[in-house]
Order: structure tokens, then C-alpha cells, then sequence
């Protein structure tokens, strides 16, 4: 009989830590999980990426339902407050939390409710909610915890009208003017939802660009649509002070200038969920951002402790955090991890949403690999002209010589879903990862995928016109 009560505990009930248990579980390890909220799902089910992508979905519905000239006869153009988007949006939530519930259940997982810290590095305390401690053991302990927002100091986020990425899903009256602070992916997202909703924005960028990690093409058609959309987008800004009173909230910037709304959401970066793990106990020491560092198979400076998703930084996705899970349990079980994520593509669904996988052109070009570039543009696609859904373009980078394909940026309707089916070719090995497969494979008619042969063409043409030469 081992000494220990399992032979692995994960703290933390998100996309990494649900596929870890399930992972180990299967392969007949005893598993045993700690979720510090009173149900399973994680902030991707509760805070992060369910809700705000359900938000999202009834926001795009009704911007569709406003700009479609067969209900403009209606003439409803009243304005529908926040709260009451934000309770049709989290209707999903229950379901997560029910799906997450029966994987647990059916793979015989124990769970346990409360907030986990370490005693050793084999014991973890859980403070369970009615006040009760219970201490389990381990052989082997993940880590998996996820992020909140970060939230400085001399910010006062008490006050009722300043909000974090998180508690704007709670705020209960609509904003004429918001002020969001920080142009990452989530202020991107935020800003675009609310406009959508007709509320004024200024979005605050500490930088010179938006999302300067993506194809410079695909940033400036953002920019340009939350321009068009109403954003007012403020590049190069830091802020100096908040100040909130019952009216609304006045941030001063280092630039001088001193903005006003009704409302300020703070999208500035995330911290990892590492603070009331006692991880000294165990020797292990979370940076700045709370976060914690790992090697290929992720596990710490301890041996048997393994950290996975966001609680480890980059890249803080929900999908990569999945693929992390089962990569970590793959080590534990004793098998090879397979998968240590960094070819993940990028998925940010502002209003319309962006996919990018591979190289930009921006890094193509600093490493002088020669590139040609094919484009199709979402209102020549007839799918697209059916749908109403014309905003956008499909873009492949690929090598002039080989035809390999190096990199795909989407932006437009469904983009997060459209890029799976370049990724898909994209891991081919060879002569199968060409951008001949687009223009010698028949798509079904009409589609969306239908862009790809489209900029297929256009990037051979242009490869024919320099070879006529």
C-alpha cells in the first residue's frame, strides 16, 4: 500500500488541469483535484474565455440585427442595457460547469472544494469552505492554477465603477463612455464588444501599434475597423493616476492628457494564481507576474512538481493549457510528453476576429528567407457575400522556391475556425505542406474555405508573373 493517499494532486480545475487528471485517471493513477471556487471549469469557464466569448457571440448578434435591412423595418433602435446581454451571454456557463462535473464523475476523479497550499512537497492543506482543514498527499503534484488580472497598487479597484477584465462580467448598469486601459488581446476584445453596444471608447495602448505580435497587415485592418466602429484608440500612453467618484472615472496620463468616463475597465497584463500556495515551503519562487518557470517537460526546480497553463506564462491560451495537461500527465504516467506547446495558433475574437499561425512578414523579412504572399478578401467569396459576412481576408505567406507554406493570418468572420484548415496542411511533411495543395484540392461550394484556393491563385500568379520575367 503506498504511503501516499494519491499518486498525483492538481490544484486547479481549467482546460490544463482538467486534462491532466482525466490523462492520469485513465491510465490508472489515483487522481485527486483541489478547485478553489464552489464549482469546476476554472476562470476559462467562469471569468475568462466562456463568458466573454458568449458575450461576444450576443453581441454579434445583435450588431447583425441593427445593420440587417430586412429588420430595419422594425425600427427598434433602442439601446439594450449591459446587464441584461451579459445574463442571455453566461447562459453557457451551467452547461461547462455540468460537462466538466461528468468528466470528473465518469473518470472516478476526487474532488475536492476549498484553497490548496503546500505543507512539503508530497502534502497539500486545503482549506475547505466551511471553515474545515483536510490534508492529502501525493507522489507527484501539478500545478495548474491559471491567472487573474493584474491590478496595481495605487489603482482602486473597490470603487464600483473600476473594473478588471474579470469583474466586468458582474458590472450591473450600462456606461455611456468607457475607458479601457490596455490594448492586449482582452482590451482589444472588450473594446470591440462595447462599442458593438454603443458605448463610447477610448482605448488606451501603452504601445506604438495594436497586437504588434501579429502580421502588420492584419494589425492595421483591427485598427482601422475599431476606428470605423467608433473606438478611439490612443497609441504610446501610460497612465499616472485613476481617480473614480460617483459620476465616473478620470484617468491622467504621463502625456498630459486627462480623459473622463462613466466607467474604466483595466486590461494590463495577468498574474499567475501562485500567491497563497506557501510556495516557500516547498522552495519554489513565483516571479514578479506570479508566475513560475519549467523545463520541456514542465516540471519545476522541485522534482516531483509540475506547473501547467497560464500559471507558466506564455502563451496563455486556453487550447495550449489543454495540450499542456495532457502533456505533463503523458511525463507522470512515464511516457514521452510529446508536445511541449509553442506551434499554437492565435485566436482573438474581436469584432471580427483574428487567426494567425507562422511567420509574418515582418519576420520573414529580418531573416531574408525569400516569400510571396496570396490574399483573398472575404467580399469576393460568395460565402461571404450570402452571409453579410464581407469583412475581411485570408492571407498565406509561403517560400517564392519551394511553395512551402510559412505562415497564415486571417482576419474576419470565423477566422479561429477557418485557420485549422492551413494548420492542418501546415504540418504536413515535404512536398505536402505547399500552397499547391489549395489550388489541386476541391472545396466544397460555397464556404469560407473556399479562400484558400482563391489566394492560392493569387500568390502562384504573382510567383508565374516573376518567373515571366
Amino acid at each position: 500500500m503506498s504511503e501516499f493517499n494519491y499518486d498525483v494532486i492538481i490544484i486547479g480545475s481549467g482546460p490544463a488541469g482538467e486534462s491532466a487528471a482525466i490523462y492520469c485517471a485513465k491510465h490508472g493513477l489515483r487522481t485527486a483535484l483541489i478547485e478553489s471556487q464552489s464549482m469546476v471549469g476554472g476562470n476559462c469557464a467562469h471569468k475568462g474565455t466562456i463568458p466573454s466569448k458568449s458575450l461576444r457571440h450576443v453581441v454579434k448578434q445583435i450588431i447583425r440585427f441593427k445593420n440587417d435591412a430586412l429588420f430595419r423595418v422594425v425600427g427598434d433602435h433602442r439601446r439594450l442595457p449591459f446587464p441584461e446581454v451579459l445574463k442571455a451571454a453566461s447562459r453557457v456557463i451551467p452547461k461547462q460547469v455540468e460537462m466538466h462535473g461528468s468528466n470528473f464523475t465518469r473518470n472516478r476523479i476526487q474532488l475536492y472544494f476549498g484553497s490548496a497550499s503546500f505543507r512539503d512537497q508530497n502534502t497539500v492543506e486545503i482549506s475547505l469552505s466551511d471553515g474545515a482543514v483536510e490534508v492529502i498527499t501525493a507522489q507527484t503534484i501539478v500545478i495548474a492554477t491559471g491567472s487573474r488580472p493584474y491590478r496595481p497598487t495605487n489603482v482602486d479597484f473597490d470603487h464600483p465603477r473600476i473594473y478588471d477584465s474579470d469583474t466586468i462580467l458582474t458590472m450591473e448598469h450600462t456606461p455611456r463612455s468607457l475607458l479601457i486601459y490596455g490594448a492586449g488581446v482582452i482590451g482589444c476584445e472588450y473594446a470591440s464588444i462595447f462599442v458593438g453596444l454603443g458605448i463610447k471608447v477610448d482605448l488606451l495602448n501603452s504601445r506604438e501599434r495594436l497586437l504588434s505580435f501579429l502580421d502588420d497587415e492584419i494589425s492595421d485592418a483591427l485598427s482601422y475597423h475599431l476606428r470605423d466602429g467608433g473606438v478611439m484608440v490612443r497609441h504610446n500612453e501610460e497612465y499616472q493616476s485613476v481617480e473614480g467618484d460617483k459620476k465616473g472615472v478620470t484617468i491622467t496620463l504621463n502625456s498630459g492628457k486627462r480623459l473622463r468616463a462613466d466607467a474604466l475597465l483595466w486590461c494590463n497584463g495577468r498574474t499567475g494564481n501562485t500567491d497563497r500556495l506557501n510556495l516557500e515551503s516547498i522552495g519554489l519562487t513565483a516571479d514578479h507576474r506570479g508566475q513560475l518557470t519549467v523545463d520541456n517537460n514542465y516540471r519545476t526546480e522541485v522534482d516531483n512538481i509540475y506547473a501547467v497553463g497560464d500559471v507558466i506564462g506564455w502563451p496563455s491560451l486556453a487550447s495550449a493549457s489543454f495540450d499542456q495537461g495532457r502533456a505533463v500527465a503523458r511525463v507522470i504516467c512515464g511516457e514521452d510528453s510529446e508536445v511541449f506547446a509553442t506551434d499554437v495558433p492565435t485566436g482573438i475574437y474581436t469584432l471580427p476576429e483574428i487567426s494567425s499561425l507562422g511567420k509574418t512578414e515582418r519576420e520573414l523579412t529580418a531573416q531574408k528567407i525569400p516569400y510571396e504572399v496570396g490574399r483573398a478578401f472575404f467580399k469576393h467569396v460568395a460565402r461571404g457575400q450570402i452571409s453579410g459576412e464581407d469583412v475581411g481576408m485570408l492571407k498565406i505567406l509561403f517560400h517564392v522556391d519551394t511553395l512551402e507554406i510559412l505562415g497564415i493570418h486571417c482576419f474576419g468572420a470565423e477566422a479561429s475556425e477557418i485557420i485549422h484548415i492551413g494548420q492542418a496542411i501546415m504540418k504536413q511533411q515535404g512536398s505536402a505542406n505547399t500552397i499547391k495543395y489549395f489550388v489541386s484540392t476541391t472545396f466544397n461550394y460555397p464556404t469560407m474555405a473556399e479562400a484558400y484556393r482563391q489566394a492560392a491563385f493569387n500568390g502562384l500568379n504573382r510567383v508565374n508573373r516573376m518567373s515571366a520575367r
